[in-house]
Order: C-alpha cells, then structure tokens, then sequence
C-alpha cells in the first residue's frame, strides 16, 4: 500500500498529482529547485526536498538527487509526472533498487519505447503498421531509404520526441546537411545521435489512444486528436478524435490494446498515430510511457482521475474497470496557456504574474500552478496552465472553451491566450478533423490581421 510519494516534477503536473494524492490519503513529498521553493505545488505538499540549483541537469534530471530526496523523504514510491525523468529507464530502474516503487512502466519497457526504432519493432510484431522508413546509419542509408521511400521525409532522433532532432526534407538535395544538423540536435537533446527518415505525410492528422494497462490486461480509454501543432509541439487537444470513420477509431482501439498487450504494459501509456486523411489508414509513431500533458480531456470525457489509475496499477492492484465498463460522455478540448508572445516568433516571456484571473463556469476545468504573484523562471518549459472545456458536443465545448479564453486575465507576461481565442473562433476549427497543415496557415493568416491592426493603430 502506498502512503508517502515523492513527486519528481513540478509546474502544474505537479499541482494536479499532489491533488490527487489529497483525494486518495496519500502524503506527498515535492522534489523541487531552489528555483521552485516557493511554488504552489510547494505550498501544496506536505514537506518540499530541495534538490539542487535551477537548471534542471542538476535538479530535475539528475536521477541520483531524486532517489536521494525520496530516501530522505521516506517515501514508498516516485511520481514522475511527464517530462524530464519521466520515461529514463535509469530512475525506474534506480527506484527499483532503492525499494521505491516506480509509478509507471517497468524500466525494460520504458527502455524499449524511448528507442523509436525498438518500438517500432514492437508495433510490427503486435501487427500495426508503421510508416515507411528505416535507420540511418551513414549517409548512404540516408541515400538509400530516401530513394526508396521519396520526398518529402522527415529526419526523427531515434532517443527522443518533442520535435528535436526532427527535420523535413522535401528535396533530396538537402538531404546531408538534413541529417548532419539532426544528429547534432539529437546528441545535444538526448545524448544520442541516432536518426531514421520516415515518409511524411502532408494531410496528416495526429490522433492518439489512451491505454491503462496492470501488467496482465491492458483497456483503452479513447481517442484524443493533437493536430494543432506548432514545431511538433501540441497547442490544442481534443477528445474523442473528431471526424473519424467508426471502423478507423476501432482499428486505432484495437491496435493501441493490441500494443499495449503485447508489452505486458503496467501503468498510463499513449499510442500516438498517423492517420493519413488521403489514403484513409493509420501508423504508428511512437508510444509514451507516461502521463500526457493533456490527460484532462480523456478524464472529462471518463470521468476518471488518471492519476489514482496510474497509482493503484503501481502498487499491483489489476484494472478496476473492464473495457465494457468504461463510459464515454461528451467531448473536451484543451488548450496549453505558455508563457510567451506569439506577436515576437512565440519568444518565452518569463516574470512575474502581477495579477490572474483564471476563468470558471460549467464544464470549465483549469489545471495550473500560477496566480497572482507567481514568478515564471526563465528556465523551464513556457507552459503555465491548462484550460480544459467539456460540452454534451463538440459545438459546446468548443464555444464554453473560447468563453473561457476570452475571460482568462495574466496581467504581466505574454501568453498565446489570444492566439487561441482566435483559433477557437476560427470556421476551419469550428468544423472539426484538421490535420497538422491547419495551425500553420491559420498562424500565417493571424498575423497579416494582427500586422494590420497595429499598423491601423
């Protein structure tokens, strides 16, 4: 039974897994920075670990402080949350050893999906397809698989996501330098210079299953469409998957379980695809092996906290529900408020928040760590807070959701707040199923109006 977790994150994920923990009679240790000290999450726990300076290599990341601060904290288990060492096999592994129970995949599994190319291996053998492509190791493999497959491609880090290490080719010209300045991003991001092409898809949409598996079953909880993207990173998510055949939401059900079985998967884990619109198929791209930025939307459309699943899994209890017990009500959209100015190329605005105002109502859900008087360090990720809207449809979360935006207030620093409003008021979002070309020109067409308001003033 665990009574104690120190969770090893901080921001709003780590707010949202305190909370839980609340709910659930479990005490909470924080592993933060000296530059989080005093954050609400801080506030929150019920007793805070300082484990290093603000840069996250020497807090964060740093897998021996996060055991050492659970040791000290006396804890039963560690709560990565998403990011930093939420997917090193490294600290599950070392969790292992200390005693400490790891809430999330088995450090084998972990190890096996954060290497794309293994876990497109195990795609194969659990029967989903993959996109077309192979590994690079020299140039001339480059050459080769560009042949084989054709233009355009992109260039994926083997070790990581995110967007890093990521480069698209349309012209095979450009190929060498392509893959040259992938490898340095990739071995700067991950340690890892390893890349492989894969065929792009030009009217993609990105669409992921939840799965929740115990180590002996595995159940999906839904679709999730994050088209909405911006250098590979999600602005919007949604679910269920809008504008999707029946027979392609079971096939991606299915082949999410299927995967997830074939792992013997233990814990929280998102299958994330390709559905490629022309051609009316899907892909595999890869699996994360942890809690997702925007879990809320699959909550509000379950009614489940993820984050109780994810700790009654971790201390081997099976799944509470079966597949035929899981519940589908209505349809949540979620929007990342980061602190930056999309008006300046989406430059980070860190500082002081003088005043928030975070807007409430029916079927309203805000997930953040900032209010009034919070600090924004200038040396973590920009995000700031969730605003997650749920309507009896997609036409009423969507509207409830550009409500919100409308009401929020973050006098201080530069949000992409207006950025959404606009996308939320946009027709083309309004009808639903874009895919990832929509974000990139509606942000062209955004700022020629934006351009052109100011120059009126």
């Amino acid at each position: 039974m665990i009574r104690r977790i120190l969770v090893a994150n901080r921001g709003e994920i780590a707010a949202r897994v305190i909370r839980s923990c609340r709910r659930l009679g479990i005490e909470t240790v924080l592993a933060a920075s000296e530059a989080d000290r005093t954050s609400l999450p801080a506030r929150l726990a019920d007793e805070v670990r300082i484990i290093g300076p603000a840069p996250s290599a020497q807090s964060y990341l740093d897998v021996d402080r996060i055991v050492g601060a659970a040791r000290d904290g006396r804890v039963d288990a560690v709560h990565p949350g998403y990011g930093f060492l939420s997917e090193n096999p490294r600290l599950a592994a070392a969790c292992d050893a200390a005693g400490l129970v790891f809430i999330g995949p088995t450090p084998d599994q972990l190890a096996a999906l954060g290497d794309k190319l293994e876990a497109r291996r195990h795609a194969v053998a659990a029967g989903l397809p993959v996109v077309p492509g192979g590994s690079v190791d020299t140039l001339a493999d480059a050459r080769r698989i560009a042949r084989e497959i054709g233009t355009p491609l992109l260039i994926k880090a083997v070790g990581g996501g995110g967007g890093r290490g990521m480069r698209l080719v349309r012209d095979e010209r450009t190929l060498e330098d392509a893959v040259h300045m992938a490898m340095s991003e990739a071995e700067a991001a991950f340690g890892d210079a390893r890349v492989y092409l894969e065929r792009y898809v030009e009217h993609g949409r990105h669409v992921e299953v939840q799965v929740l598996g115990d180590g002996r079953d595995v159940i999906h909880l839904g679709t999730r469409d994050c088209s909405i993207q911006r250098r590979y990173q999600k602005l919007v998510e949604e679910a269920p998957a809008p504008a999707l055949s029946e027979s392609m939401r079971d096939g991606l059900h299915r082949g999410a379980v299927a995967l997830g079985r074939h792992l013997g998967y233990r814990g929280l884990g998102t299958v994330e695809c390709l559905v490629d619109v022309d051609r009316e198929r899907f892909y595999f791209l890869e699996m994360n092996a942890r809690i997702q930025v925007e879990h809320p939307v699959t909550e509000a459309i379950t009614g489940l906290d993820l984050v109780a699943e994810q700790i009654a899994v971790a201390e081997g209890r099976p799944l509470a529900l079966t597949q035929e017990e899981v519940a589908f009500q209505g349809h949540a959209v979620e929007c990342r408020i980061n602190a930056e100015d999309p008006g300046h190329d989406f430059r980070p605005s860190p500082g002081t928040v003088r005043a928030a105002r975070w807007p409430a109502g029916s079927g309203i859900r805000v997930d953040t760590h900032v209010h009034s008087g919070t600090l924004i360090p200038p040396h973590y990720d920009s995000l700031i807070g969730k605003i997650i809207a749920l309507g009896k449809d997609r036409d009423q979360a969507v509207q409830r959701m550009h409500s919100a935006l409308m009401r929020l207030r973050l006098d201080g620093i530069a949000t992409n707040a207006a950025l959404h409003a606009a996308v939320t008021a946009d027709p083309g979002f309004g009808r639903g199923g874009m895919d990832t070309g929509y974000f990139p020109a509606f942000l062209a067409r955004w700022r020629e109006t934006e351009e052109a308001n100011h120059g009126a003033d």
